[in-house]
């Protein structure tokens, strides 16, 4: 099978790509593609975006749904594990394809929100009134259009017990031309708080366009909180989880969650023992200010919230 990446360290362009699984195949966009050193085999950007031979393995306790999602649909397209707040399931779509991502195997085909499956879901988060927070997610929800995003996000707005809008989304690392006025408009009119949560895992990821999507999102008022993944051969050492928190926090975003990978199946290669994790934040306690050292969390399927490792 080819190599992940070229073989020679000369090369400046991409190699043959192993054989892809067919549901998840292979994605990235242009702006990644920049980020990848092609001459260095052990790349921390490529391992997470380019597909592995290892992921046809089968390893035991790495399955489909990892952290409970189907037991947690409510109703399609509203995920509900934690009192006070639930997740729309927005798309299946992402413009990138993280290669652990925990939805990897997600029956997205049953989720589909066309207009009678929002109604349902609207009405599920309107008769709870302790819903005080949505979540939009999917896929990653930011790929929708503005107007697609608006039909759903000016409905949530009339909730009168809903408190914030969080979002998830890798769009402002890999896709940041998306953050557009449009866009920020639209947030910046929702009348509760909107938090926007993004997914980066290695400082190599952020860049002056990134800042400049993050700015943008800052002008329109909204909270930049992260979330990384701790992932064997991108991030697991303690002088990239330091620079990362310091590179996020310089863009206004801060580093909210350090994630134990979720046993998902296809991506055991990226697993850290947790004990490794704890040294890890040890490390970061020691060297950083407490607001810049994330909390070391697993999501444990059946959980009230998720479980801080200590």
């Amino acid at each position: 099978m080819a190599a992940i990446i070229p073989d020679n360290p000369s090369s400046s362009q991409p190699a043959a790509r192993p054989r892809q699984d067919a549901d998840f195949v292979e994605l990235t966009t242009p702006l990644v593609e920049s980020q990848i050193d092609f001459a260095d085999p052990d790349d921390p950007v490529a391992r997470q975006f380019r597909v592995d031979p290892r992921e046809a393995l089968e390893v035991p306790g790495f399955d489909a749904d990892p952290v409970g999602d189907l037991a947690a649909n409510a109703v399609p397209g509203v995920l509900h594990k934690y009192r006070g707040r639930a997740l729309l399931v927005l798309t299946g779509a992402c413009a990138v394809h993280c290669r652990y991502c925990f939805r990897r195997h997600f029956p997205y085909g049953d989720q589909r929100l066309d207009e009678d499956a929002l109604e349902q879901a609207l009405d599920y988060l309107a008769t709870d009134p302790e819903m005080t927070e949505v979540i939009l997610s999917g896929g990653d929800p930011l790929v929708l259009s503005s107007r697609r995003l608006a039909t759903v996000i000016e409905r949530l707005a009339a909730l009168p017990h809903l408190r914030r809008l969080r979002i998830h989304s890798r769009i402002p690392t890999v896709s940041p031309e998306r953050i557009d006025e449009s866009l920020c408009q639209m947030l910046a009119a929702f009348p509760a708080q909107v938090v926007l949560v993004a997914h980066v895992n290695h400082p190599r990821e952020l860049g002056s366009q990134s800042a400049a999507a993050f700015g943008r999102l800052r002008e329109a008022g909204v909270t930049l909180l992260n979330q990384t993944v701790l992932l064997e051969g991108v991030n697991n050492d303690t002088d990239v989880l330091a620079e990362l928190s310091e590179a996020l926090f310089e863009q206004g975003v801060l580093p909210y969650y350090l994630h134990q990978l979720d046993p998902v199946a296809g991506a055991a290669h990226f697993a850290v023992d947790v004990e490794v994790g704890r040294e890890r934040i040890e490390a970061l306690r020691a060297r950083l200010p407490g607001y810049l050292v994330p909390r070391f969390v697993v999501e444990q399927a059946g959980e009230p919230s998720k479980t801080p490792i200590s």
